[in-house]
């Protein structure tokens, strides 16, 4: 192998750290990163917009010949010392298989929402492992959509690693205007996920026609206007001394009631 870069001051190398550290590099780029074969290999068939696939000397000989098989005519790919990968890895045993990827337009709510649609809304999720494993479970699940307002940066390393490359397949959309949120949901009916004496439980509930499940905040919940504003209020029954669960873990139960 020739041109093998080894300098940490290499243009593509520094732009690559800036857009994993930072959500404003991010959107002033319009690029997002990943991290691992087999997201960039799901990145790759989805054709999402990859422009720099960058390899370590280790995983170009492991993975090479498997990655460049697919259409890399708009991507730059680049190699680098194995030294410099882990130095611009998130990950302790990286795989050393890194790429950039544009940032797709953003979809709104109303472009998703189908007749008998199901869909997941995260509203004020701010834990990035949660988040992925919201939208992995959600792909899983055969949902509809995710709808995001409030929540973490979709686009952060770790939101990205967790949905395990479902990023590429599911609809997501993204309203942080509460207002708006409300608006384009309209004629469908909401459900909140709440810890509430007064809510049905799941158990007990028909999720027919369009359907939308909000989940709340990890440690605060829905607010209380919000989960005023949805149609009706849900629980989880739950027994012994136990009153919540994981957000993540709630999102998969409903989301499992709301797709049976």
């Amino acid at each position: 192998m020739e041109n093998i870069i080894t300098s940490k001051d290499n243009p593509t190398v520094k732009l690559y750290q800036k857009l994993s550290s930072s959500k404003k590099e991010r959107l002033q780029y319009g690029l997002f990163v990943l991290e691992g074969q087999r997201i960039v290999e799901d990145a790759l068939k989805e054709e999402s917009g990859i422009t720099q696939l960058i390899l370590t000397q280790k995983a170009y000989e492991r993975f090479g010949e498997e990655l460049l098989q697919a259409d890399l005519r708009n991507t730059r790919t680049i190699v680098i010392s194995n030294e410099l990968g882990n130095r611009i890895a998130s990950t302790d045993s990286t795989q050393g298989v890194f790429a950039m990827c544009r940032i797709p337009v953003q979809r709104s709510v109303s472009s998703i929402i189908t007749e008998n649609g199901k869909y997941l809304v995260l509203f004020g999720l701010q834990d990035p492992g949660n988040v992925g494993m919201m939208i992995r479970t959600a792909d899983a699940l055969g949902i509809s959509g995710v709808i995001m307002s409030g929540s973490c940066d979709l686009y952060s390393p770790k939101v990205i690693r967790s949905t395990m490359g479902s990023v590429f397949r599911m609809k997501i959309a993204i309203e942080n205007d509460a207002d708006k949120l409300f608006e384009e949901l309209a004629g469908i009916t909401t459900s909140a996920a709440v810890i509430d004496k007064d809510a049905q439980p799941v158990t007990e509930c028909k999720f027919e026609g369009a359907h939308a499940v909000f989940i709340g905040n990890e440690g605060n919940g829905l607010p209380a206007d919000i989960a005023q504003r949805c149609s009706r209020k849900v629980i989880i029954p739950m027994h012994g001394n136990i009153n919540s669960l994981n957000a993540a873990m709630a999102a998969g139960i409903l989301m499992w009631e709301l797709s049976r």
